[in-house]
C-alpha cells in the first residue's frame, strides 16, 4: 500500500462554521487522543477496531460514531482492510447554538453512546457533507445540518449537566486546568506535581486512569488544536508550532500528520488558499 493510494480531502465550511472531510483507502493507526470539537463520523467502507473511553468496538460498513469533547479514542485497521470514512468537526459554540435553536433550551449536548451500529443517521450525515462539498445553497446546507443534529440530540444526547460521566479528583481537575493555561511552556512533571502536592506516581496512574490519556497526551492534544487555531489564522507553520509549545519545528510536522493525516502546510491550505473553501489531500 503507497501513500499515493491514500486520500483525505478536508472541506471547512464558512456558512455552518464546521470542518468535513472524507478518508479514503486509509491503513494509518490513529494514536490515543482527543478533540475539542464534536465529532460525527461514519465508516463508509473497510473494518476498524476503535478504543474510546476505556470500552473497545469493531467498526464496520454503514457504523455512526458519536464524539464529545475530550472523548480520548485510538483505531487500528482490521484484518488488513482500508478505511473510508467520513466525519464532521463540529465546535462547542456551533453546537450549543444548534441545540437552542432545535430544542428551544440553552444546554451543553452531551452524546450518550459513542458507537451507533448499522445507523439510518448516517444517510442525514452524508447529505449534509454532499451539501457541503458540492457548495450548496445556505439554506440547503443549514437545514442539511439541522435535520442530522435533531436525530442524534433527540436520540443520543443528554444535557452535559445530566450525564454521569467520569468524576475527575480535584487534583486531576486542576492539573488539566494548568496544563490548559501553561500549554506553550515547557512544563515538567516535577512542577506538575509540585502544584498538587503529590507523587509522581500518583498523578501518572490517577490522571491517565480519569482523562483516558497520560499528562504528556494530554498536554500535546491541547497544543496540537492551539496549533490549528493559529494556522486557520494564517501564522506560518513554524510560528504556529513555536506559540503552541512545539520546539522542535520536525517533531511538531510528524505529531501533526500522525493525528490529522496532513502536514500542517496541508491543513492551513483549506483556510487560507484564496480566502474560500478548499480541500487538502495527501496526494499533493
Amino acid at each position: 500500500m503507497t501513500t499515493s493510494q491514500e486520500q483525505r480531502h478536508i472541506f471547512y465550511d464558512s456558512c455552518l462554521g464546521i470542518e468535513a472531510y472524507q478518508l479514503s483507502g486509509i491503513v494509518q493507526k490513529f494514536p490515543n487522543h482527543f478533540h475539542e470539537c464534536y465529532v460525527i463520523g461514519f465508516i463508509e467502507g473497510g473494518c476498524r477496531h476503535l478504543w474510546c473511553r476505556g470500552s473497545e468496538y469493531d467498526l464496520s460498513r454503514g457504523d455512526l460514531i458519536l464524539f464529545n469533547p475530550k472523548d480520548n479514542h485510538f483505531c487500528s485497521p482490521m484484518n488488513g482492510e482500508l478505511l473510508d470514512y467520513r466525519a464532521l468537526n463540529i465546535p462547542v459554540p456551533v453546537m450549543k447554538k444548534a441545540a437552542a435553536d432545535i430544542t428551544g433550551k440553552e444546554f451543553v449536548p452531551q452524546f450518550t453512546v459513542n458507537v451507533v451500529y448499522h445507523s439510518d443517521i448516517t444517510t442525514s450525515l452524508a447529505d449534509v457533507y454532499n451539501a457541503i462539498v458540492t457548495d450548496a445553497s445556505p439554506f440547503e446546507k443549514e437545514e442539511a445540518f439541522f435535520f442530522l443534529l435533531e436525530q442524534i440530540l433527540k436520540e443520543h444526547s443528554t444535557p452535559y449537566e445530566e450525564h454521569n460521566g467520569v468524576f475527575l479528583d480535584s487534583a486531576i481537575a486542576d492539573t488539566c486546568e494548568y496544563l490548559k493555561e501553561h500549554y506553550s511552556e515547557n512544563i515538567t512533571l516535577e512542577e506538575l506535581t509540585e502544584q498538587i502536592h503529590l507523587s509522581k506516581s500518583w498523578l501518572l496512574h490517577t490522571f491517565t486512569k480519569q482523562t483516558g490519556v497520560s499528562p504528556y497526551r494530554y498536554l500535546q492534544s491541547i497544543r496540537l488544536e492551539e496549533a490549528k487555531k493559529l494556522l486557520e489564522q494564517a501564522v506560518p507553520p513554524i510560528d504556529a508550532a513555536a506559540r503552541a509549545g512545539f520546539t522542535d519545528q520536525s517533531h511538531f510536522t510528524r505529531f501533526f500528520k500522525d493525528f490529522t493525516g496532513l502536514t500542517p502546510k496541508q491543513y492551513q491550505k483549506i483556510f487560507t488558499e484564496s480566502g474560500r473553501d478548499t480541500t487538502a489531500d495527501t496526494e499533493e
